[in-house]
């Protein structure tokens, strides 16, 4: 039962102060967040508020100021990406144009998961294709799909909406659904249309803080929501 109430990610107290010689720059104070293994828990906030600084921290590619991060009841002293406990979607494009999206699947696929990665309409259609020769959506659909089929229990999301169709959105929103029933999963997005369709937790990053949202009209001087 004690294993069980552990299988979370949890971080407390980051704090992140961009430095230089004449200006301190605040981005995360004392933020705080928990999920649990099958939960859905999204990080909403304005453009430059600190939400791929925070998703940066927690998967360790970015060093805080302060942090406490325990993943499954184990401190996490190291980045986080070394423990194979986490799995990170960045904002960017991360794969190489040359590569062939088959070429990925066999680096980032475990053999016996790569029949159904490729079960589905968009990516059975480009599985030959370069990543150069492949539109935007089409290539952050499969950076997605890749993402969500890590074995690490917990993946961090940054805007996987971004620039996305409204066709791919649904696609994305279902792979993403299916996925939380065995990860536990934070994402960061503008798009709270989509977000709000599976997400079990909304949180605001703004001024620093990460606060909890109990209702959706607290979003509205965000414009993320109008009733």
């Amino acid at each position: 039962m004690k294993e069980k109430l552990n299988r979370m990610i949890k971080t407390e107290n980051l704090q992140k102060v961009f430095r230089t010689d004449e200006v301190e720059t605040w981005a995360l104070n004392n933020v705080n967040i928990e999920v649990k293994k099958g939960e859905f828990v999204a990080i909403m906030g304005p453009s430059g508020c600190g939400k791929s600084t925070l998703l940066n921290i927690i998967f360790g590619t970015l060093k805080a100021d302060r942090k406490f991060i325990r993943i499954d009841g184990k401190v996490i002293k190291g980045p986080a990406f070394r423990s194979g406990l986490l799995a990170y979607l960045p904002q960017h494009p991360s794969f190489l144009s040359h590569l062939k999206v088959s070429r990925i699947a066999e680096l980032c696929i475990a053999p016996e998961d790569r029949k159904r990665f490729f079960a589905d309409p968009i990516l059975f259609r480009i599985r030959t294709s370069r990543i150069c020769e492949i539109s935007t959506g089409e290539q952050r659909y499969l950076e997605i799909k890749t993402t969500l089929f890590s074995p690490a229990p917990y993946i961090l999301l940054d805007e996987p909406f971004s620039g996305v169709s409204p066709v791919v959105a649904e696609q994305i929103r279902k792979l993403m659904t299916e996925s939380a029933q065995n990860h536990g999963i934070i994402l960061t997005d503008h798009n709270f249309r989509e977000v709000h369709k599976i997400a079990n937790r909304i949180t605001l990053l703004d001024d620093c803080y990460l606060k909890e949202i109990k209702n959706r009209e607290e979003l509205i001087p965000y414009g993320y929501y109008q009733p």
